[in-house]
């Protein structure tokens, strides 16, 4: 066993896929088999069953997979113990970046990582804000923003700015500046992301302590569509400002803030507490909180 084998079926487990896990090695497929065929062999155990879409891990596999993230992990920590001595920020970090904000904070993010450290490699991961602390918490991610997390020993949570909950509706649907009692929610048909996103919870949540009863007639999990059907006439969306300003600078829609109570949603940076603070860890932070601030905080209000 080496690591050059381990890497490869972490990559094939992760992406279930042989084709896909060989473009992102950049290494012929038939290579990448024969590596996962002889791990195999010295386990003397099948890790991965191969499907019509794809592969799927064993249960050996998927015991293999947490060994392998905590073996690979241990010697990116090593690496940069060895570079920290001269305080050069190098390595690989994961950050994982929630949908609504991808898309705004991508390419200032890469920007600044590519000029300030140069000799290391970021790697963006796009998931909703419950799929990101799980993979915070799991060693396969090294840091993150995260909606309203909820406290947990093995993570670290460092609140970066807040924003209020708002009525997205079509255009002309409401009065220009009208806001939303959250009592009178009952009366507009909600398109919400599937229960567990916390823009649903959060909404959810107020709405049993007020005992009322959120109409939801559609439930999808991508932004964009949402916003799309909200704009067809289709319903109405309770999303943050930075999230519209995300994927449609207001195009055919208005928003309108949610009040009689305010909800509010607090952005966080979140990292692993097990995580060692190498130099490469701490100026991602530094870079990340200043880019959340700088862009979203024209849109965000203090909550």
């Amino acid at each position: 066993m080496n690591l050059q084998q381990l890497e490869t079926f972490v990559r094939v487990a992760e992406h279930r896929s042989f084709s896909k896990a060989a473009n992102l090695l950049h290494i012929a497929q038939p290579a990448l088999s024969r590596q996962v065929r002889a791990l195999e062999t010295e386990l003397r155990e099948t890790l991965l069953l191969r499907t019509g879409r794809g592969v799927e891990l064993t249960e050996a596999g998927q015991r293999l997979l947490v060994h392998a993230h905590g073996i690979l992990q241990q010697v990116d920590w090593a690496k940069a113990d060895l570079h920290s001595q001269r305080g050069e920020p190098v390595g690989q970090i994961v950050v994982g970046l929630p949908p609504s904000l991808a898309r705004r904070l991508t390419l200032p993010l890469i920007d600044s990582f590519s000029k300030q450290m140069p000799k290391a490699h970021l790697v963006i991961a796009e998931g909703f804000s419950v799929n990101i602390a799980e993979w915070l918490s799991t060693g396969r991610m090294d840091l993150g923003l995260v909606y309203s997390p909820e406290a947990q020993p093995d993570l670290e949570i460092t609140p970066v700015l807040g924003e209020r909950m708002h009525l997205i509706a079509p255009a002309s649907a409401l009065p220009r500046n009208a806001e939303v009692a959250f009592a009178e929610l009952p009366r507009f048909a909600l398109i919400m992301p599937p229960r567990g996103q916390i823009f649903r919870k959060l909404m959810e949540a107020q709405a049993a302590l007020l005992q009322v009863k959120l109409n939801v007639v559609w439930e999808v999990s991508s932004v964009p569509a949402i916003l799309d059907l909200v704009r067809g006439g289709y319903g109405y969306a309770a999303l943050t400002g930075s999230a519209l300003r995300a994927h449609a600078p207001e195009q055919g829609l208005s928003q309108h803030p949610i009040i009689q109570p305010h909800v509010d949603c607090r952005l966080c940076l979140v990292q692993s507490a097990k995580k060692r603070n190498t130099p490469l860890l701490q100026r991602s932070r530094e870079i990340l909180q200043r880019i959340s601030r700088e862009v979203c905080g024209r849109s965000g209000s203090a909550a």
